[in-house]
């Protein structure tokens, strides 16, 4: 492959949850590209499980979409180094209500890698607790409850499109229902 070299990196914009900048990238034939980057602090997810097998989901409004959706729950890390199982616990209590007997990582995903360096470690939850949510000022947010299958079925109309929400259900579709 050929060479790139980044020359400059600027910082546009720091922001609540990502920065912006525009690097200055020498591309293999010489010339000089400016291309986006988004630096993210990275996040983490979980597949939730009930004892019954059905999964814990949240639906939320998503301003960049202008619309709801239905997302597994998930949220920034408080920092570059907190660890991602420490967060997905938290998220879990947060936003669904419930915390964990159990967390095991099931993958790690790059969300946008054209632009953005965001990572996503997902963890499936087991020996789900009742707790209590709690929502940033910010946040309203409804708990739901679906077979895998009701989701895997969103995912293929089209009503789940949430990039994390897709990867997370059918990888643990496959690695732990699907036989």
């Amino acid at each position: 492959m050929e060479k790139y070299e980044r020359i400059g990196r600027e910082l546009i914009h720091k922001g609540a949850i990502i920065d912006y900048y525009q690097d200055t990238i020498r591309i293999p034939n010489g010339s000089i590209a400016k291309w986006d980057y988004i630096r993210h602090k990275g996040a983490a997810a979980v597949v939730a499980v009930k004892d019954d097998g059905s999964l814990l989901m949240v639906r939320q409004y998503r301003n960049a979409l202008d619309r709801e959706t239905l997302e597994i729950p998930a949220g920034g890390l408080n920092g570059v180094d907190e660890p991602t199982d420490i967060a997905a616990a938290r998220e879990l209590e947060e936003e669904a209500g419930y915390t964990a007997g159990r967390l095991e990582l099931l993958l790690s995903l790059r969300t946008t890698v054209a632009f953005c360096d965001e990572k996503i470690d997902v963890y499936v939850a087991t020996d789900l607790k009742r707790s209590h949510q709690h929502l940033d000022e910010d946040e309203f947010l409804d708990v739901e409850t679906h077979s895998i299958e009701e989701l895997i079925k969103m995912i293929y109309d089209c009503r789940i499109q949430d990039g994390k929400t897709v990867a997370a259900l059918l990888a643990y579709y496959n690695k732990y229902v699907r036989k």
